[in-house]
């Protein structure tokens, strides 16, 4: 036996072990519900991993929806792209910009009771199997949503429903309540070096 075909056998035996291993830990998971998701942390993607989870779940044919709590009426590719899904989309921007734009916190506030308002509206339309409820987190943070009630309803949701929350600084209150939390780390970032925000990228 050679060198190479002995790596290889080893290679081969080693695989084997783990892919018993693999599968008897996927064989031992056997609960199917749906998921409170929360993507937070400083760094860049958490929208972004939020919509890539919409467009699989949209590939799945399942009807989504989406809810903006902050950000204005950004003409973004993500919109314009899922938009095209037609009615499998229903998609709401609430928001009127970022609290430092709007610099009327009654106005925020008022803005962000009417998105929390349609993300209960859509939670109770059974026909959707997935919710992005976009820069949740930001409102909570600012207090303009009690942040007790939020968590009970999420934590309400129907069993079959997931529900990704994004934002930076989440609540102590919802990591608690959520099955998956992702922090997104800032390890670099092109707007520090005088790059601006650009189409296809940022929005």
């Amino acid at each position: 036996m050679t060198a190479e075909t002995d790596e290889a056998a080893r290679h081969k035996a080693k695989m084997e072990k783990r892919k018993a291993v693999q599968d008897a830990e996927v064989a031992a998971k056997t609960v199917e519900k749906g998921l409170l998701i929360v993507n937070s942390g400083p760094g860049k993607g958490k929208s972004t991993a939020a919509f890539g989870l919409a467009l699989r779940a949209l590939g799945h044919g399942w009807r989504i929806g989406v809810v903006q709590f902050i950000k204005g009426a950004w003409e973004t590719g993500e919109r314009k792209a899922l938009e095209a899904f037609g009615d499998q989309v229903s998609w709401h921007t609430m928001g009127e910009g970022f609290t430092w734009e709007t610099q009327d916190k009654a106005r925020d506030i008022a803005a962000a009771t009417r998105a929390f308002d349609k993300a209960k509206e859509l939670m109770a339309d059974e026909t959707i199997r997935l919710i992005v409820l976009d820069e949740l987190n930001i409102a909570l943070r600012y207090d303009y949503l009690p942040l007790a009630e939020v968590v009970a309803t999420l934590a309400a949701r129907r069993s079959d429903l997931h529900i990704i929350v994004t934002g930076r600084n989440a609540k102590p209150e919802l990591i608690e309540a959520a099955d998956l939390v992702t922090e997104m780390t800032l390890v670099k970032h092109h707007f520090a070096a005088g790059v601006k925000a650009q189409e296809g990228i940022e929005f």
